[in-house]
């Protein structure tokens, strides 16, 4: 009798092997870059490798890089397995960048209470306003994300007139009005919720099973945490203030060796994130000519006038060091402000004296005797003589002769004699 109670308990085993389905999850909560590109990428092919049914994204962003959006959507449409976005939970949004990911899903979904849209690109200029010299090139930035969107929407069957006009108009809209204008499949209250919606929907010939799934959620590892946060606009604003004052440090105090390794190893980090954040040009150059400009007035008698220009310099390069045509990569005023009163008060009172401070003739040693006026005690030639200075009766040679009494200029030293001159 035991090997059909085994039996019974290999099926009923088997029974909910095949009833538990495996889910995939990976939560998503701030702005979109390159780290959360890198994370989706892998999360994808782990699920694939694990044979799940299908890979939910829990997704609350405000935006972020369009760069990093396309590659999350090229993963969508290379991915082996059913791609879910779920905008949760309420008041989670799926703004900017967010509204191409979440529309080139396999399944859009959103929980009661939370909002998508608002994808137009905006690029803010020094003042922190939108700019609006360029009307060309912002015309071709919106066409261009517009189409980015159009293509998402006629690939996956959804609302394209209202995918356009997230970008061109900054539409957004509530899940509810989501669900009626055809952006997303269904509103799901929970994850239990979702899951049960799911069961039974087919893709790409594929039924899903989750209605008893087992959710499995897939973490970030060691480099996708430090990416995520590392590669930010305030990591690198920090690491740029360190290679200025590391640089300048060592200029101002030749020898200290540590300030400027610290600047170097900074400087090369600088390069490498340039080429991953939205860099603008416009915002280094400033920075730069503000660095300029601090130099400049410590040998400059200008009464503080490069210094100020110094400091307006930097903070509008501050303000326009990240492009912000999208949220959540743009620098704020709690780091510009007190970096900008930061770095000037470094340039006055540690650079400015550590560099004047080089410049100054000796104030101690036998160099502070050169220049100064003594009067012989003997007669001083060529051959010897003596004067009295500082305390202190010291051998003298010149080469035109002096009296005793006659005052000589100390003109210089060698070893324990000093040279001298007959004064006027």
């Amino acid at each position: 009798m035991w090997h059909w109670r085994f039996i019974a308990v290999v099926g009923i085993f088997f029974s909910v092997a095949v009833n538990a389905a495996p889910v995939g999850l990976i939560k998503i909560d701030g702005a979109i870059g390159p780290a959360t590109a890198s994370y989706i990428a892998r999360a994808l092919d782990v699920a694939a490798a694990q044979h799940d049914e299908c890979l939910i994204i829990q997704l609350d962003t405000p935006g972020g890089l369009v760069d990093s959006a396309s590659k999350i959507v090229q993963s969508f449409y290379a991915a082996k397995i059913p791609t879910v976005v779920y905008v949760s939970p309420a008041p989670a949004r799926a703004g900017s960048a967010g509204v191409f990911i979440t529309m080139a899903a396999d399944f859009a979904v959103m929980a009661p209470h939370t909002r998508i849209g608002a994808a137009h690109p905006v690029e803010l200029g020094a003042s922190g306003g939108v700019e609006k010299t360029d009307d060309v090139m912002k015309q071709k930035m919106e066409n261009d994300t517009a189409s980015f969107a159009q293509s998402i929407a006629e690939k996956r069957h959804r609302n394209v007139d209202w995918a356009k006009s997230a970008v061109l108009e900054s539409a957004s809209i509530t899940a509810e009005d989501a669900l009626d204008k055809n952006v997303i499949d269904f509103i799901a209250d929970d994850q239990a919720d979702l899951l049960k919606q799911l069961d039974g929907r087919e893709i790409s010939g594929k039924t899903l099973n989750t209605a008893k799934a087992t959710v499995a959620e897939i973490p970030m590892n060691s480099f996708e945490h430090f990416s995520q946060l590392f590669l930010r606009p305030e990591v690198m604003f920090i690491l740029m203030l360190m290679v200025i004052y590391g640089i300048m440090g060592e200029l101002s105090s030749p020898g200290a060796i540590l300030p400027g390794v610290v600047g170097a190893i900074a400087l090369i980090l600088v390069l490498y994130m340039s080429a991953i954040l939205p860099v603008n040009v416009t915002g280094l150059v400033l920075i730069g000519l503000a660095v300029i400009l601090f130099l400049a007035d410590v040998f400059s008698p200008t009464h503080g006038v490069l210094t100020t220009g110094g400091v307006i310099a930097f903070f509008l390069g501050a303000m326009m060091l990240f492009s912000q045509a999208e949220p959540g990569f743009g620098l704020s005023l709690f780091w510009i402000l007190p970096a900008t009163i930061f770095t000037a008060a470094f340039f006055i009172f540690v650079v400015g004296k550590g560099i004047r401070a080089q410049f100054k003739p000796a104030q101690t040693g036998t160099g502070t005797m050169i220049g100064k006026t003594v009067n012989a005690l003997s007669r001083i030639d060529s051959q010897g003589g003596r004067v009295f200075i500082e305390g202190e009766i010291w051998n003298a040679t010149s080469e035109t002769p002096a009296e005793a009494g006659q005052p000589v200029e100390i003109t210089g030293i060698a070893g324990l004699t000093l040279k001298v001159k007959p004064k006027n």
